[in-house]
């Protein structure tokens, strides 16, 4: 097993680097003024001379790249002229919002996704089957910012119109301050991505336990009398999670680089709003940044879900 996540540690390693290298050469190279486009519209020919400066982008290309890697290494993100402030404290400032949406969300739509599948799997063309296949299929055609402003029309406007304040419109209060506010402030968001996603993942248990289910080992353990939920819960589910936990890494780092939708709908300022507001004032160095930041998700995800392969699955051990 050590070696199998010393293989895909190395593996997300050359990802991360060649996203750098993509990176460099799209917003550095490409560019016929890189210094002009990271200085911003506005910038007078001080800043941008500033900037070409501070950038070395009057040297050589490998030696500039040299210099960017070198930054990234110390964790220099880049400045934004257009915020007069550093990228990594814009990115740590919005992190906060973002690991809390995506990670209650991802609870929350496991818990719901889940349930629905194994429910599904245990009693395949029931009634109760035959009701997941309708939340499936509407789940999976509901865009999520139409649950968004759903959810915002029956549960914040018109709770509000009828005297109830039970669930904010928006904004975000941080879990120090008050784990009861944070918590109220987020469920509308954590319900709008739950109800999108876990159409998915009541759709990969359902499949995977059916599979697995029809396995000689599975039948031999009910022929020696083992209870059916030991049957389910230990035997099949456990192999069953694989496709699960595959999603799961997708989307949570997917997530983690910003929930641009949810974000904007429920005026979360995360790092989707941040991006989202970087790209339309042309603010490349914030660009840049959330960029890196998002593909260091997604590979961190992705190493994760490799760690639970070797939890839920024996055989990766012995790789």
């Amino acid at each position: 097993m050590v070696r199998f996540l010393i293989r895909r540690t190395l593996f997300g390693v050359l990802v991360l680097w060649l996203i750098n290298v993509a990176v460099f050469v799209l917003f550095f190279v490409a560019p016929h003024d890189p210094a002009r486009a990271i200085a911003g519209r506005q910038a007078t020919a001080q800043t941008v001379a500033l900037v070409q400066h501070r950038l070395g982008l009057d040297q050589p290309i490998l030696t500039q790249y040299w210099h960017f890697v070198t930054r990234l290494l110390h964790g220099d993100l880049g400045y934004s002229y257009y915020n007069s402030a550093p990228v990594r404290s814009l990115i740590l400032a919005r992190l906060p919002v973002t690991l809390s949406l995506a990670l209650g969300g991802a609870v929350l739509w496991l818990l719901l996704g889940v349930s629905i599948g194994i429910t599904a799997a245990r009693h395949p063309r029931s009634l109760l089957d035959r009701a997941a296949t309708v939340f499936v299929l509407g789940g999976l055609s509901m865009p999520t910012f139409l649950v968004g402003l759903l959810l915002l029309y029956t549960l914040f406007f018109r709770l509000q119109i009828a005297g109830v304040d039970a669930f904010p419109g928006g904004g975000y209060v941080p879990f120090t301050q008050s784990p009861t506010q944070w918590a109220q402030h987020l469920i509308l968001p954590w319900l709008t991505l739950a109800l999108v996603s876990a159409a998915t993942y009541s759709r990969l248990t359902r499949t995977s336990m059916l599979e697995v289910f029809s396995e000689d080992y599975v039948r031999t353990a009910r022929s020696k009398g083992i209870s059916e939920r030991r049957v389910v819960y230990r035997h099949v589910l456990r192999s069953a999670l694989t496709p699960v936990v595959t999603q799961l890494g997708i989307d949570v780092g997917a997530l983690l680089g910003g929930a641009i939708i949810t974000e904007n709908v429920f005026g979360l300022p995360g790092l989707g709003q941040l991006a989202v507001q970087s790209v339309t004032t042309q603010d490349l160095p914030v660009v840049i940044g959330i960029v890196l930041v998002a593909a260091f998700f997604v590979v961190a995800a992705n190493l994760v879900v490799d760690l639970m392969y070797a939890v839920l699955d024996p055989r990766v051990r012995r790789r």
